[in-house]
């Protein structure tokens, strides 16, 4: 019997991570299956056959987006193209909703079985996609507990499977602790995540950096993305006495007293290693006025979402400068009050989240019905 064929699409660093966890249970299933992907480094490290890598993918934005529109489109096209050419049995789409939402749609068209994991955010903004998604998904994964009952509500069955960071953060924490590759040097650590974006970088690392000279008893380290360079960094660093990690961003949060980081699955990440954080959101100020006027949630972070409450700060377009990031960072310093109330905060977010499995789950559901 020949192979199963499957193509995944995973279009940014959190999904070549929840992916590449994905093909490692799928391989130990089924170590033949062929699997041909749009992905990054760590999926790649698995093993199948790259089809595109995420570093010529990351757009973030509506003015972003129309800027890059000809570039994304042509990615569409060769998309189609070489799902035709390879002719899998399944598409497992992960994430990236408007890349993923117009190759679900075509699939379906033409009779190919299309999985979801990681519902597109249809609960914040565009309710009425949940019908698109009905139409082309035959099934959709959802990671966050509030999920599943809003898809009930719009009579659409869909497997809450957990959230796949449960899973990476406590088989991370099992291992010995991982020495970061910077200098020695005594001072506790506050971790800067800025983004995996160069646009959102080069607006919000500047800013972030402010806090260099206003706290001289911290040492800051930057968490690199694996897609930019480190001359990247480099050049927005300058003379600031700041280091630079590149693959060990969960080793830093591990290490670190607080952390300030920018707004998506960072903050979850840093939540669940315990790390008291400021969140930080900088866009382009068209693109930020068009969301506000289409989206319908009252937090950017997963921590405040989940929650569905402030836990931690969250500074958003001008009132992420530096005065009001230097507050908000001296409060959760190690003695302060508001580091316990975050604290308390994520022992309630592991509790809802529950147990981990998420990709073994989803791989078994895939597996059962390709």
């Amino acid at each position: 019997m020949a192979a199963k064929k499957l193509y995944i699409i995973a279009g940014e660093a959190s999904g070549d991570l929840h992916g590449s966890n994905v093909m490692k249970e799928l391989y130990r299933s089924e170590p033949d299956m062929d699997i041909r992907f749009w992905g990054g480094d760590k999926m790649e490290a698995v093993g199948g056959t790259m089809a595109m890598h995420i570093r010529k993918l990351a757009y973030m934005g509506f003015v972003e987006v129309l800027m890059n529109i000809r570039t994304i489109l042509r990615n569409i096209r060769f998309c189609k193209e070489d799902i035709a050419d390879f002719q899998p049995d399944a598409l497992l789409l992960i994430d990236y909703p408007g890349f993923n939402m117009r190759i679900a749609e075509w699939a379906k068209k033409r009779g190919i079985k299309v999985y979801f994991y990681i519902s597109p955010t249809v609960w914040a903004w565009k309710e009425k996609r949940v019908e698109k998604i009905r139409r082309d998904v035959f099934q959709l994964f959802v990671i966050l507990p509030f999920e599943k009952p809003f898809y009930a509500k719009h009579n659409y069955e869909v497997e809450y499977v957990g959230h796949p960071l449960l899973d990476a953060i406590e088989q991370y924490n099992e291992q010995p602790v991982e020495p970061l590759s910077i200098p020695d040097d005594p001072r506790p650590i506050i971790a800067v995540l800025p983004g995996s974006r160069v646009m959102e970088l080069k607006k919000k690392l500047p800013v972030m950096l402010t806090l260099v000279n206003a706290f001289p008893a911290y040492r800051f380290v930057i968490a690199g993305a694996p897609n930019m360079s480190k001359e990247i960094y480099d050049q927005l660093i300058g003379k600031h006495n700041v280091s630079v990690v590149f693959g060990q961003t969960y080793a830093l949060l591990q290490q670190s007293e607080a952390a300030v980081v920018t707004s998506g699955t960072a903050t979850l990440e840093t939540g669940l290693f315990g790390i008291p954080q400021v969140v930080c959101y900088m866009g382009n100020p068209i693109s930020f006025w068009i969301a506000k006027r289409l989206v319908n949630v009252k937090y950017i972070s997963l921590i405040n979402l989940i929650l569905d409450e402030e836990i931690v700060t969250e500074l958003i377009q001008n009132d992420c400068n530096p005065e009001r990031l230097k507050k908000e960072l001296s409060l959760i310093l190690k003695g302060q009050p508001k580091r316990a109330s975050i604290e308390e905060g994520y022992v309630k977010i592991k509790a809802m989240l529950g147990k981990g499995g998420a990709s073994e789950k989803v791989a078994q559901s895939l597996l059962k019905t390709i």
